[in-house]
């Protein structure tokens, strides 16, 4: 290599090296640009961190329901095809009877009946019938759940409710009421005929110390093919609703996330 040809290659060196710091000083920050930082705000922190548990904790909250109700479904559908079991003429255990069919054989009692209030059918007001039912052989009675009759005009009037007298054969599934811990208004103590009155909730633990005799701790649905003087029997499921219930877990879960993306967006600052 000669002089020339050296003297032309430093040339084209030093070129080179302005090209590249020219283009890396072109992607440096320039002084009165400003970058975003991520520096927690104290305002925003603290409604995260109040939301975000509420807001998962909801979400759990319909979840678990979800759960428990897909739970009982499945209790029902097994036990359900199970052989019916003639109830025991001794106080029975109201778990191992849970969503099992039932046969009885009895007497009802209607001067002990009671009208549960609010239950509507094809959004329509009105009562489920509850009766006892005296079981053959024992002084220990069956509640029966005969079905909903509709609410007279004036709603405040009881309905008049047949019941057949003499011995009958009843078929149903056994249920366990829920515990109601509170009972919204009063219940029409007033509106009564003979024992008969309405009430609000079937509060089993009421109803025990109200009547003059003991009870099996459960409820039996009674059977809409049955002819023991039944009403309309369009019972409910257990996993009724169960997908508005996941619905509303997921809803409350994308407002967690929602609230932790908010919570980063705002506590990204420019600083200089």
């Amino acid at each position: 290599m000669n002089i020339a040809d050296s003297s032309k290659a430093s040339e084209n060196y030093a070129r080179t090296t302005d090209e590249v710091a020219t283009s890396l000083t072109s992607f440096a920050p320039k002084a009165s640009e400003s970058v975003r930082r991520f520096q927690p705000r104290l305002l925003p922190t603290l409604a995260a961190a109040l939301l975000l548990p509420l807001l998962i904790a909801a979400g759990n909250w319909q979840w678990n329901k979800a759960s428990a109700k897909r739970a009982l479904q499945q209790q029902l559908d097994s036990r359900g095809a199970e052989s019916a079991v003639q109830i025991s003429t001794t106080l029975a255990d109201p778990q191992a009877l849970r969503y099992r069919r039932i046969v009885a054989q009895g007497y009802y009692e209607p001067q002990y009946q009671v009208l549960i209030d609010n239950r509507t059918l094809h959004e329509k007001a009105g009562f489920h019938v509850v009766t006892p039912l005296r079981i053959e052989g024992s002084e220990l009675r069956l509640l029966v759940n005969r079905g909903w009759i509709p609410a007279n005009a004036e709603h405040r009037e009881v309905p008049q409710v047949k019941t057949p007298t003499g011995k009958v054969e009843i078929a149903g599934t056994a249920v366990v009421p829920g515990a109601y811990f509170f009972t919204l208004g009063t219940d029409h103590s007033s509106r009564t005929t003979d024992w008969q009155s309405v009430w609000q909730n079937l509060d089993l633990h009421r109803y025990v110390n109200s009547a003059p005799f003991p009870i099996q701790p459960i409820v039996i649905e009674l059977d809409a093919q049955s002819s023991a003087g039944g009403f309309a029997r369009e019972w409910r499921r257990p996993d009724e609703r169960l997908l508005s219930h996941l619905s509303y877990a997921f809803q409350w879960w994308g407002m967690a996330a929602t609230t932790v993306v908010l919570w980063l967006v705002l506590n990204f600052r420019k600083v200089r």
